[in-house]
């Protein structure tokens, strides 16, 4: 029986709202596809381009863990707990939606385009009161693991109410690294932000996602210079 998920970014949703292009690994909106609803507890891997000016009026969520990783430029964020605050390139953002919370997200540039990775990852505590937490992420080597969230409120990053741990790694040509899952029955989906890794035998390049589980540890081989974002989530819903 296999234990991976290739998706190639080709394959990905995309829908161009003239003010929003967005692609989505996974059914969202208008795109569904009945093979591609999730990966274990991850639900949303979107990966949006929003015009200067352009954003996201406000809406609801609840009981969502919310990750927004902004890979270039800046995104302004408003709640119905009282934050405002702008998350840059270099940033992470998480909110955990529990009972239920309001937002709006624009982005503040007359000039550039914000590009961001918006994440979403079922809890597994419903109903809990919402909270917001942003902090930076630097990567200052490369060939290692820099820990962006984990279950771990103690943790340095950030927290999720989930048993998931997430990673960005710099990665250099013609090098490798070793993935050991900190809970051997989650499975791991590597989303790759640019560059060309393999991962299993799979060559995977810019915006190429794979996932795999039912394994302890598996290396990852950079080909060329690679950015990439490592996501260990249970498989099973709690």
């Amino acid at each position: 029986m296999e234990n991976f998920v290739y998706h190639p970014a080709a394959s990905r949703g995309h829908a161009d709202h003239g003010w929003l292009e967005a692609r989505h690994t996974f059914s969202f909106a208008r795109y569904y596809d009945p093979a591609r609803m999730h990966f274990g507890v991850l639900r949303v891997l979107n990966d949006d381009i929003v015009a200067p000016g352009m954003g996201f009026g406000t809406h609801p969520h609840d009981n969502m863990e919310i990750i927004t990783i902004p890979l270039r430029g800046q995104l302004a964020h408003k709640d119905s707990m009282g934050n405002a605050e702008t998350i840059s390139t270099g940033e992470v953002q998480i909110m955990s939606a529990g009972t239920g919370v309001e937002h709006s997200e624009y982005n503040p540039s007359a000039t550039e385009e914000v590009n961001l990775l918006q994440i979403w990852v079922l809890p597994n505590r419903r109903n809990v009161a919402p909270r917001y937490q942003q902090f930076p992420l630097l990567i200052e080597e490369t060939n290692r693991l820099y820990q962006i969230l984990s279950p771990n409120s103690e943790d340095s990053g950030g927290w999720i109410y989930q048993n998931a741990w997430f990673f960005r790694a710099s990665l250099s040509a013609g090098t490798s690294i070793d993935y050991e899952l900190r809970e051997p029955a989650n499975g791991v989906y590597i989303f790759v932000i640019s560059g060309n890794i393999a991962v299993n035998g799979q060559t995977l390049s810019d915006r190429d996602g794979y996932g795999i589980w039912s394994v302890e540890a598996f290396p990852i081989a950079c080909n060329e210079a690679a950015q990439v974002l490592i996501m260990e989530v249970p498989m099973g819903f709690e």
